[in-house]
């Protein structure tokens, strides 16, 4: 075989094989390949289109994946109205209670290393939970502090269970003089278990077991892994779900070359949306970019982008694995997207259940939207949103920036849109 050719051969092989692993990296399809309207679910795109040119929203990432391809990734808008920035798909959003997901993994990983159980109490990890208390009505007006019927275990945060909110219940006053209220903490100049620490002896809104209380959960979770890894959530994190995933874009604090990365945060107004102030906690830029760097927040911490949590959810649809790298067995991701709450009603909508980590569909009537029972997902303060669909082998993740959220209807409309596209 003549030289020449036998090296342009290997050099066209190399070239085919780069083109083949790079596609298999995005998943990339043309949407007919898997049963999804090209379209239909461009209708998507003018609909989004829509509420930024009237003012309801700055900008967002759509990302939708379907057997394991992504048919649609789209940017629009602007990622900053000020300097006319143009959105980006691999834009960098504040992603809130997305990251619960995450570190409830997280949990699940040390339970599979042998290092936890579910069903441990809290204070095996933080002895301060060993004796918590509860706010309820007192009849003679306002409220008084009682023990709580039991301890709380590592499932009951898990699934919203441990009555432990966010500062905000009828003994707010003492949560408020504890300055802890919100679930915002990237400013603290203190590690998450020293914060966690001093909840413990704040009064919770209800006995463990008995109602679905939304609050600080997933942090007290981050805690607890720091104890039992003995390394920063951050950390852990990393090694553990970021690297093996690929998750190259999601962090607690952001690396100043990725600055320009950010999106900006804006909040609906009666007359359209203003930037969000840069100083403060829950409605502002926050202090992802500038402040102390020590408190990891496994309720409301990450940064990330669409295609990094899109991995992340491809690995739970795959029953926790992505690009051969287990990082669940399929029994775990069995467990955490399946109901736990049995008669504790979901306060938020009907036909809802919660597994570990995620809310569940458990009745479509009920629930009244287009969907398919065991679906799951979550979203961000932000006005971020995801879910997976397992019988439809369907992942969708919608990232934008909006706090407060007013007088829009977009998550509503992405999930009408994205379903109405389904042909198979």
């Amino acid at each position: 075989m003549n030289f020449n050719y036998l090296l342009s051969f290997k050099i066209l092989l190399f070239l085919s094989l780069s083109v083949t692993l790079y596609a298999q990296e995005l998943e990339q399809a043309v949407p007919e390949e898997v049963g999804i309207s090209t379209d239909r679910i461009n209708r998507l795109t003018e609909v989004l289109q829509n509420y930024t040119d009237q003012g309801k929203m700055s900008g967002a990432v759509a990302l939708i994946a379907r057997k394991n391809k992504v048919i649609y990734h789209h940017a629009i808008g602007k990622s900053d109205l000020e300097t006319d920035s143009k959105m980006k798909k691999d834009a960098i959003f504040r992603i809130a209670s997305q990251t619960k997901a995450i570190v409830s993994v997280g949990i699940m990983i040390l339970q599979e290393e042998g290092k936890l159980l579910i069903t441990d109490p809290l204070s095996k990890y933080i002895p301060e939970f060993k004796e918590t208390t509860v706010a309820i009505s007192s009849d003679k007006g306002g409220y008084e502090v009682v023990k709580a019927k039991r301890e709380i275990t590592l499932r009951d945060l898990l699934t919203h269970t441990a009555g432990i909110g966010y500062g905000q219940g009828i003994a707010s006053d003492l949560w408020a003089e504890a300055d802890i209220q919100g679930w915002y903490f990237a400013h603290r100049n203190e590690p998450i278990l020293e914060t966690v620490k001093r909840m413990a002896h704040l009064p919770n809104d209800a006995h463990p077991g008995e109602q679905f209380v939304y609050g600080y959960n997933t942090d007290i979770l981050g805690a607890v892994i720091e104890v039992v890894s003995e390394e920063t959530l951050a950390s852990f994190l990393q090694t553990k779900i970021l690297d093996p995933l690929k998750m190259e874009d999601t962090h607690f604090y952001l690396p100043k070359e990725k600055a320009n990365r950010l999106a900006t945060v804006y909040s609906s107004t009666d007359s359209g949306i203003e930037r969000a102030p840069d100083a403060g906690t829950m409605i502002s830029q926050g202090a992802y970019l500038k402040g102390p760097r020590k408190s990891f927040s496994g309720g409301a911490g990450l940064l990330s982008t669409a295609k990094d949590y899109t991995h992340f959810l491809q690995m739970m649809l795959n029953g926790g694995t992505f690009e051969g790298n287990r990082i669940l067995s399929r029994k775990s991701v069995e467990l955490m997207t399946t109901d736990h709450l049995g008669s504790i009603s979901f306060p938020w909508s009907g036909g809802t259940g919660f597994g570990l980590g995620f809310s569940v569909v458990t009745n479509l009537g009920l629930r009244g939207q287009m969907g398919t029972l065991g679906e799951y997902g979550w979203g961000g303060a932000y006005h971020s949103s995801y879910w997976v669909d397992p019988a439809e082998e369907l992942i969708v993740v919608y990232f934008t920036q909006l706090i407060p959220a007013q007088n829009i209807d977009d998550h509503g409309k992405l999930r009408s849109l994205v379903y109405q596209s389904i042909i198979d």
